[in-house]
C-alpha cells in the first residue's frame, strides 16, 4: 500500500491553520505553505503587540497627566513625587482619566501633591 500523507492528525492541523488564515489576501488564504507562514507571523505580531499596547497606553496616560499638571504650573515629575510623599496611591490610568473628566477632583489632588 502507498503511504497516505493526509492522515487525520495532519489534516486537522492543516485545517486549523487554514481556518486562522481566512480573510488573508490571495494565496495566503488558499495555499497551505503560505498560509502557515502568514499565520505564524500574525501570531508573532499579536503576541508582540499585546506587550506594546501596554507601553503605548502608559505613554498616553503620562502625556495627559503632564498636560494637566503643566496647566497648573507643576511638572509631571514633581507631581508624581508629591503624590508619593503624600502617600496617595493612584495609578496613572485613574489620574489620566481624572485629568480629563474630573478637573475639580484632579485639582484637589494637585493641591495635595504641591503642598
Amino acid at each position: 500500500m502507498t503511504k497516505v500523507k493526509w492522515t487525520v492528525a495532519s489534516r486537522r492541523r492543516r485545517k486549523k491553520v487554514m481556518k486562522k488564515a481566512k480573510g488573508q489576501f490571495g494565496g495566503r488564504s488558499k495555499r497551505y505553505r503560505s498560509a502557515k507562514e502568514s499565520v505564524q507571523k500574525g501570531m508573532y505580531y499579536s503576541y508582540r503587540d499585546r506587550k506594546r499596547k501596554k507601553r503605548l497606553f502608559r505613554n498616553l496616560w503620562i502625556a495627559r497627566i503632564n498636560a494637566a499638571c503643566r496647566e497648573a504650573g507643576i511638572s509631571y515629575s514633581r507631581f508624581m513625587n508629591g503624590l508619593k510623599k503624600a502617600k496617595i496611591m493612584l495609578n496613572r490610568k485613574v489620574l489620566a482619566d481624572m485629568a480629563i473628566n474630573d478637573k475639580k477632583g484632579f485639582s484637589e489632588i494637585l493641591k495635595t501633591a504641591k503642598g
